[in-house]
């Protein structure tokens, strides 16, 4: 198959990612925040209370948000990063245990909640501003959807979500609690905010959120692992789409959402346009001047070899639970996005000078293993060579 054809009629064609985003962003400096963030520039600057904060997609908002001139407070345990954002206004409370009342009295313009897990909090926390406040963002995902095995179709924001008994819901009071559940905890996050606040909530339903400061390392591993170079083992359909989103891009996106009263149902995944895990390989690889190989190994040997897809192989998925997502809907609504080799320039960055040499020890195939597996790998076309020419 061509990897730049549109194998799936009705999506956005694939960008030319290697002679475009690639050429231009790994030659040239950042682009000026100008040319990638969407939205238009407040008339009035807003007083935003961002719930969370200090870890990750928290920050990319509340630097957004004060870029573009509004005024940001946040509320938290005060237990990650404490000293971020010395300047800013704080209110300490621990939502699993029901302290909100620093928040009582306060007003805000838009409330932006980036660590909704229990209905339960998210609804308290939305009725002491449903009276005051315009505009609630909740960071929910796209795994409050069912059913990711069409393989030939997409999945937009009507699509069947998961659900959980009410014996499961009632039971469900603590964030940790919430985990095993955690998609359909989500979903019924999205409901309590719009029950609560009708017609005022921003459910934003992103994939997977990477870029700098991203701890959780399942996009961080290949652009140090493509760094490190000599031959890396590729998995699966090299064609197989991938839809990773800057936490940036997101984070400059939820403040235009409140900015332009943006409210509704958005998946909040890559790109405007498509990208394949072959050309976000090889755009790990042209950020690099290290000498690399890709040895690409079908599902079916990669199972049998037991490596396992997402957390082991990030960013792989097996063909069943691949489906793409479409987020059309969110690119309507200002979403835009910076070159992904941007992404991967600064992740690379980021992991050298401030992750340092810490191990992977969530992330990514073990060196010892990804050397075993390639050896079987070759030695497995050596015999069919063989066989075929005997």
């Amino acid at each position: 198959m061509n990897p730049h054809s549109n194998p799936h009629p009705g999506r956005p064609s694939r960008r030319s990612f290697l002679g475009s985003a690639l050429g231009a962003g790994m030659a040239a400096p950042l682009l000026p925040k100008a040319a990638w963030a969407g939205g238009t520039r407040p008339g009035k600057a807003k007083r935003i209370l961002v719930l969370g904060g200090t870890v990750f997609l928290g920050p990319a908002v509340v630097d957004a948000a004060l870029r573009r001139g509004h005024e940001v407070a946040l509320f938290n345990r005060g237990k990650s990063n404490p000293g971020l954002y010395p300047e800013l206004k704080k209110f300490k409370g621990d939502r699993d245990k029901g302290e909100l009342d620093a928040l009582r009295g306060e007003k805000f313009d838009a409330i932006v909640d980036t660590s909704g897990y229990v209905p339960g909090h998210v609804e308290a926390t939305a009725k002491i501003f449903a009276d005051v406040a315009e505009h609630y963002t909740f960071i929910s995902s796209i795994s409050v959807y069912k059913d990711f095995s069409n393989v030939q179709g997409t999945i937009d924001e009507d699509a069947e979500l998961l659900t959980v008994s009410q014996e499961v819901i009632d039971s469900v009071k603590l964030i940790r609690e919430s985990f095993p559940h955690y998609g359909a905890m989500k979903a019924l996050c999205e409901q309590a905010a719009e029950k609560t606040m009708p017609g005022r909530v921003a459910n934003i339903r992103p994939g997977l959120i990477v870029g700098p400061m991203d701890r959780s390392d399942r996009f961080t591993w290949w652009p140090v692992r493509v760094d490190r170079g000599g031959e890396v083992l590729a998995p699966g359909d090299p064609n197989a789409l991938v839809q990773p989103i800057d936490v940036r891009d997101l984070g400059e996106w939820v403040v235009h959402c409140i900015e332009n009263q943006v409210t509704g149902f958005y998946n909040a995944c890559g790109f405007d346009g498509e990208l394949s895990m072959e050309e976000f390989l090889h755009g790990c690889k042209c950020g690099t001047s290290t000498p690399v190989q890709f040895t690409w190994a079908d599902e079916a040997f990669l199972k049998e070899q037991g490596v396992g897809p997402w957390m082991e192989m990030p960013m792989w998925l097996p063909e069943e639970g691949n489906t793409y997502v479409n987020n059309r809907r969110a690119i309507e609504q200002g979403l835009k996005f910076r070159p992904i080799a941007d992404t991967i320039r600064d992740t690379l960055a980021w992991a050298k000078n401030e992750r340092g040499d810490r191990p992977f020890n969530r992330t990514g195939i073990r060196p010892d293993k990804e050397k075993k597996v390639l050896a079987a790998f070759h030695e497995r076309h050596k015999a069919a060579e063989e066989k075929s020419g005997s």
